[in-house]
Formats: C-alpha cells, sequence, structure tokens
C-alpha cells in the first residue's frame, strides 16, 4: 500500500493531497523509531509548510506524535491541585515560564512543564536553565512526577518516553525553515502538552517583528487552530495573542535571563511589561483551571504569591529537585556563568526609542552564541543582551540601548553594530503598542 511508504506519503502532501490518520500515523512512527530518515522528515515538514494541512489532517497529526510515546496519568500522583499549564509560541527575552510556572504552583496549581530548546532567533526555556550548573532537564518520568508532586511544578524537556516524534521534528524544524507552519506548531505544542496529561492549558501567542507570527491575522488563526485541536482532544484551553515588537524585560540570553527571572521573583526588579503578561496568563490559568472564580480574585492571588515570597521559594525548591544548586534564589550571581566581554551600546545621540527589530536582536543573541544555527551545535549560556532600552524609554549618554555579553571582542563589535541598527531612535516618544491584542476563548474544567 503506497501509504506505506515514507517518499509516497511525503509525494502526496509535496502535491496538495490530504494525508489519511494512518498515513499520518506510519510516518509518526517512523520518525520515533528512525525508519523514517532525517531528510525524509525533513522534507515532510517542507511540504507541509508550503501546502498546509486541513483541521482533521492537523488532529490526527497531534493524536499521533501524542501517541508516540508515554501519556502521564496524573490521578494518585498526589497532587495540590489540577495539573495545567502554558505555553508561549517563542519570542526574545521570553523568560514567562521561569516565572510563571512557581507563581502558579504557589497558587495551588501543580504544573508539569514540558517545554523546548531555542528555535531559530527565539530563545527556548531548557536552554536558560541548562545554564545552571546541575539543573537537570531531561529526567526521568519518575523523577519528573515525584518533583511535581512535592513543589508544586518542574520546568523539564522531552524524554525519549513523551512524544518522541516531536522531539525529533522539533530539532529538524528549527534547522530547515518550517518553524512558521500553523499545523507542524499545532501538532508540536500539543503533542507534548496532551502527552503530560493535562487538565488545562493557557497559550501566549506572540506576534510582531520578534514572533514567528509577524502578522496578527497569522497569530491569531494559528491560536485559534490550536485551541480548537485542544478542545477536540478534551484539553480546556485559551490563548492570548501577544506583542512581541520588542524584548521582552530587560535581558535576552539564557544564564542573563535566569538571572532576570530571579531578581523578578525576589521582588528586586520587576519590568512593567514582564509583570503584565505573567499577570494576565497566570490569571487566564487560574481561571481556567478553577482555582479562581475570576480574574480580579486571580490577581490578588498572584500578587500575594509574589508578594510573601511563596512563588520565589517554589523556583529554588524546583531547582534544588531537579540537581541544581540550592542557593540560587539567594546568590545567583554565584551559580550562573558571566561573560568575559561586557560592552555598552550607546546611541548615536539623545532621545527616545521609537521602534525595534526584535528578531535582529534575536539574531544577534544566536551569533554571539546563544543559540544553534545546526541542531546540535553547542551554545554559550553566558552571552546575550542586558539591560535593554524599551520602546518610549528615554536614551542617551547615561542610558545606553543596551549591554552585549560577549565572549570575545570582534563578538561583541558585531553585535553592538546589529544593536545600533536594530533599534530606532527619535526626539520625540513613540506610544508602546498594547502588550495584549486577543485573547481566544476557551473551557473551564468541569
Amino acid at each position: 500500500m503506497p501509504d506505506h511508504f515514507p517518499q509516497e506519503i511525503i509525494r502526496r502532501k509535496r502535491d496538495g493531497e490530504v494525508l489519511s490518520d494512518e498515513a499520518l500515523a506510519f510516518l509518526v512512527e517512523g520518525m520515533a523509531s528512525g525508519a523514517v530518515s532525517e531528510g525524509q522528515a525533513a522534507a515532510f515538514a517542507m511540504a507541509t509548510f508550503l501546502r498546509g494541512m486541513t483541521p482533521r489532517e492537523c488532529a490526527a497529526l497531534t493524536r499521533a506524535m501524542r501517541d508516540s510515546g508515554t501519556v502521564l496519568d496524573w490521578r494518585g500522583a498526589g497532587l495540590s491541585g489540577p495539573a495545567i499549564d502554558k505555553h508561549s509560541t517563542g519570542g526574545v527575552g521570553d523568560k514567562v515560564s521561569l516565572v510563571l510556572a512557581p507563581v502558579v504552583a504557589a497558587c495551588g496549581g501543580a504544573v508539569p512543564m514540558i517545554s523546548g530548546r531555542g528555535l531559530g532567533h527565539t530563545g527556548g526555556t531548557l536552554d536558560k536553565l541548562d545554564s545552571i550548573a546541575g539543573y537537570d532537564t531531561r529526567p526521568d518520568l519518575a523523577t519528573f512526577r515525584g518533583v511535581v508532586a512535592e513543589v508544586g511544578c518542574a520546568i523539564v524537556g522531552q524524554t525519549g518516553q513523551l512524544a518522541p516524534a516531536d522531539g525529533r521534528l522539533y530539532a529538524i524544524r528549527d534547522v530547515t525553515a518550517t518553524v512558521e507552519s500553523v499545523p507542524l506548531i499545532t501538532a508540536s505544542i500539543l503533542s507534548k502538552k496532551l502527552a503530560a496529561g493535562l487538565d488545562a492549558l493557557v497559550l501566549d501567542v506572540k506576534t510582531g517583528s520578534g514572533a514567528f507570527m509577524a502578522e496578527r491575522d497569522a497569530a491569531a488563526r494559528l491560536a485559534r487552530s490550536i485551541v480548537e485541536v485542544a478542545e477536540g482532544a478534551g484539553l480546556a484551553c485559551s490563548a492570548l495573542v501577544t506583542d512581541m515588537n520588542q524584548v521582552l524585560g530587560r535581558t535576552a540570553g539564557n544564564a542573563l535571563e535566569v538571572r532576570e527571572a530571579v531578581d523578578f521573583l525576589r521582588g528586586e526588579r520587576r519590568e512593567r511589561r514582564l509583570l503584565e503578561i505573567v499577570t494576565a496568563l497566570s490569571a487566564e490559568l487560574l481561571c481556567l483551571g478553577g482555582l479562581a472564580a475570576d480574574d480580579e480574585a486571580a490577581r490578588a492571588a498572584i500578587a500575594e504569591a509574589l508578594a510573601s515570597g511563596a512563588a520565589a521559594e517554589r523556583f529554588a525548591r524546583m531547582v534544588a529537585a531537579l540537581g541544581g544548586p540550592g542557593g540560587i534564589v539567594d546568590a545567583p550571581g554565584a551559580h550562573l556563568p558571566a561573560a568575559p566581554v561586557q560592552v555598552a551600546v550607546a546611541p548615536a545621540g539623545e532621545g527616545f526609542v521609537r521602534a525595534m527589530d526584535t528578531r535582529a536582536l534575536g539574531v544577534a543573541v544566536m551569533r554571539l552564541g546563544g543559540g544553534r544555527r545546526r541542531a546540535t551545535e553547542a551554545i554559550d549560556h553566558a552571552v546575550g543582551l542586558s539591560d535593554v532600552a524599551s520602546i518610549d524609554e528615554a536614551v542617551g549618554p547615561e542610558r545606553p540601548l543596551c549591554r552585549v555579553h560577549a565572549r570575545h571582542d570582534e563578538d561583541a563589535r558585531l553585535a553592538v553594530a546589529t544593536v545600533r541598527a536594530a533599534i530606532s531612535v527619535g526626539e520625540a516618544a513613540a506610544a508602546a503598542p498594547p502588550l495584549v491584542y486577543e485573547r481566544i476563548a476557551g473551557v473551564k474544567v468541569p
């Protein structure tokens, strides 16, 4: 039967045909087992990128990728609350997961967060956590389950047991320019989340110059696709379409973002937009999971979790339970790598930040060594950008555009030039774009 040959399935998708559930299941099984070669997986990703998928195909691909490994069941695991989670489609400086997971855990949720590595110009949550010495981003399932039950949250990566087909396709998409495909993004996100046995999920779908979905209409289509497929699979889900026209927070780069997240949890530094999006997504998740009666009650609980230090405590316990240092919150500088070259990027003259090519800034971090050009490439966790000025902020001799953290002087010089070209400065302040553009409604947990 033709469906039983990978090249025939790829050909049919290349020619715009609709694939059967059986064909997709066969191909996914081959990705998980290794029977489908890397070249064939890449060809399938490109054919899907160019030809798209019907909603039925997307749902079938998602189910097949979920079922390529173990599907967790949290019943009887002793969780303190419902198993709930958040996922972002990726941005520059997006360290929300590092803050949201312990915040939601402190508010009564259980957060088994299966995250990914960087894709293209965007940073990955696992790469950030890998900058913490000893932190195990790939624990066995027994450890993962135990940490979620004990601490209330655990941020880990896919193992060979959880959606292994997605793990392989995810890395291939990163290096084949097929990241932006709506059906592939939908299947990738939901296969992991469904395999994690969640009760509810909230999505942060980015749009703007630093997002994969730069146009708002495309981002909204992706949000609707994920919500619809999730609800079809019985998972309560909603999505926020949020702005990525500037770096989120003040840092972009793995260890630098961990440090900002720790400072945020400690209450030492909470950049306004980062606080706003953490609060909005956490509140959405608490309501969706039945842990808060309404948005007002959810926001009050989140504020208390931050003010009391309960969220910071959860983060510290999670890091220690997964093999990291016990003093990450008390002394983050002692446990995070630092780049030897640090250079302030002064603007050409005084003025206000008016616009930002956020993608270019993400690429600058990648070229410093903070991201990957090939799936097997190692990254430098210490490099990146800090103290990034936001849109409408005044800059000048006393307030640089940002600070570059590099391994070598030449790397820093090139990054400085990129930053100056990417950030536009004018005489008059420009209104910053709104942070949340749209909410795609989901359903509550029964």
